[in-house]
């Protein structure tokens, strides 16, 4: 007979692997990140400017599933750095324009092999970690449609 508390106990909860793991991946990272002087969230923050080199705030929360309110002193911090710009747009001031900077961008060069690194701490086969890439955006794009 099942216990009524199961569903609170830890070896029951998706959440927790998720988080546990969520950790230790970041801490994995810290030497990588230290080395260029960014932090996680810096970093992923980076990861979209090297790909889109100027996106509106509100588009990259929307990719980094991070509200204005991280988001804004994350990148006060890059533009000190010089890496990225930060403007209104000319025909909506509510919109906030992100841009890299040539800093920025040349940045790319000492970060790209920060994923080769990581993934040789990881004990997963390439198609396992592909499995379960799909796997976490299912429930990401499952808490984004809930949302709406």
């Amino acid at each position: 007979m099942a216990d009524a508390y199961d569903c609170i106990k830890l070896e029951n909860q998706l959440c927790f692997p998720l988080y546990a793991a969520s950790k230790e991946i970041i801490r994995a990272y810290k030497p990588f990140l230290d080395a260029i002087d960014l932090t996680y969230t810096q970093y992923i923050a980076m990861m979209v400017m090297w790909e889109h080199e100027e996106i509106s705030l509100k588009e990259m929360g929307r990719l980094l599933y991070l509200d204005s309110g991280t988001l804004t002193p994350l990148l006060k911090k890059l533009e000190k750095k010089g890496y990225l710009t930060r403007t209104r747009a000319k025909d909506d001031e509510r919109i906030l324009n992100v841009k890299i900077t040539e800093e920025g961008a040349a940045l790319r060069k000492e970060a790209v092999h920060i994923p080769e690194k990581i993934s040789s701490c990881i004990c997963m086969k390439p198609e396992e970690a592909a499995e379960l890439y799909q796997l976490l955006y299912k429930i990401l794009v499952g808490f984004s449609d809930s949302e709406k």
